[in-house]
């Protein structure tokens, strides 16, 4: 007996579920199973193979029949009914030519577009092409990066892109300027054909003419047929204030172009803030360290604070310490919607002057002189508990006979 799981089952559908509803199901698990999601997962490999397979089975009528009345067993070899893989599932290349045929797409990737799967879910693939042949162009992504101060406040940028677009010669039909269009005689100008494999019936796109179900007597020469060519586009793009690594910016219509005059896809410009060696960030808030003079910190006074509006006072209170952070309201990055600013953050460290000589020397160690013990609290502090340590210390060595 056979040990596969039940075909509703593993679509999680009722046997009585519609045609539509096992349609559903399936593309529910190919989404989440599908190799090209799950590179190298040999478990969602083997997933999206038993889902395949339940589905072909599930969406052919006969095959659906005879499944109901006989289980796995209307299949095994060698019992009378024919037979498609015996025990064992499908392989991974009849189950991506079975998953691109449900959703009538081509098999893979290739060629100008990305991968089906991604043209299929909304990644950066082409679209699948229309009764005429013609196809949404591929979306495309570009890393760009740029520096803080782009980031902080907005900049213009000029990209310079080989980007895929309708051949000038033949204007994207693919064919010289004597040539015309016929139907193809291999698949009758529906672009699939139909091939039988013991009781399945695999659809894909025809090898003739590619799945456009036209062929082209006389292709341009400068595309090869193709009917898009690379060429060079320099694209004005406007990065605005506030952006942060991982911004992705989408620009309408400035992908590559379509196939046979579709529509073109869309640029993703993803944007890397370079590191600034004084200014960091954490969402719109704008940190910084800043060294203030050893007697500011001791007596109070005011410091120039660096921030992106240009320097701004700070008043520093007498007895400041070291790691000291004062918030300066509203100074920090803008957001990039338009609404609300961040604030600057600043931690002040204590600089401790140095190459002190004559007269600034001698006042500081007649300074240090004048200062008591109770002058440094944390001083105090860490006296006293290395007093009581030292003197628990002292009471076990008595308690235990140390001398």
């Amino acid at each position: 007996m056979s040990q596969k799981r039940d075909c509703y089952d593993v679509l999680g559908i009722a046997r009585d579920a519609s045609e539509d509803q096992v349609k559903k199901a399936y593309r529910k698990l190919a989404m989440k199973y599908h190799p090209d999601r799950n590179p190298g997962d040999k478990t969602a490999e083997e997933k999206f193979k038993e889902a395949t397979e339940c589905y072909e089975i599930l969406s052919n009528a006969e095959l659906r029949q005879r499944y109901d009345q006989f289980g796995w067993g209307a299949f095994e070899r060698g019992n009378g009914r024919g037979g498609f893989g015996g025990a064992g599932h499908i392989d991974l290349e009849e189950a991506m030519r079975a998953f691109a045929s449900a959703f009538g797409g081509g098999g893979g990737g290739g060629g100008f577009g990305g991968s089906f799967f991604e043209s299929l879910f909304g990644g950066m693939g082409g679209g699948a092409r229309d009764r005429d042949g013609r196809s949404r162009g591929s979306d495309l992504r570009y890393d760009l990066e740029i520096d803080f101060e782009e980031a902080a406040f907005g900049s213009q940028r000029e990209l310079t892109l080989q980007v895929v677009e309708d051949c000038e010669a033949c204007q994207g039909t693919g064919a010289d300027g004597k040539s015309q269009r016929e139907t193809c005689s291999a698949c009758g100008g529906r672009g699939m054909v139909v091939n039988s494999n013991g009781f399945f019936q695999i659809r894909q796109p025809c090898p003739r003419c590619g799945g456009t179900g036209e062929i082209i007597r006389h292709p341009c020469r400068k595309c090869n047929g193709e009917g898009r060519a690379k060429v060079s586009r320099k694209i004005n793009l406007t990065i605005p204030a506030g952006v942060d690594t991982g911004s992705r910016m989408r620009l309408s219509g400035k992908g590559e172009g379509g196939s046979r005059g579709g529509p073109p896809g869309d640029l993703f410009v993803v944007l890397h803030v370079r590191e600034h060696e004084l200014f960091s960030r954490d969402g719109l808030d704008v940190h910084c360290e800043v060294p203030i003079p050893f007697h500011i910190a001791a007596l109070g006074g005011e410091v120039q604070i660096p921030t992106l509006r240009g320097d701004v006072p700070l008043k520093i209170p007498a007895g400041t310490q070291p790691g000291k952070v004062f918030t300066l309201r509203g100074l920090g990055l803008p957001n990039v919607r338009g609404t609300g600013t961040g604030d600057h953050v600043v931690a002040v460290a204590v600089e401790v002057p140095t190459n002190l000589h004559g007269n600034a020397a001698d006042l500081l160690a007649a300074f240090g002189a004048a200062v008591k013990e109770s002058n440094h609290p944390r001083l105090a502090a860490i006296r006293k508990k290395a007093a009581a340590f030292f003197s628990r210390k002292q009471t076990m060595d008595q308690t235990q006979g140390k001398s």
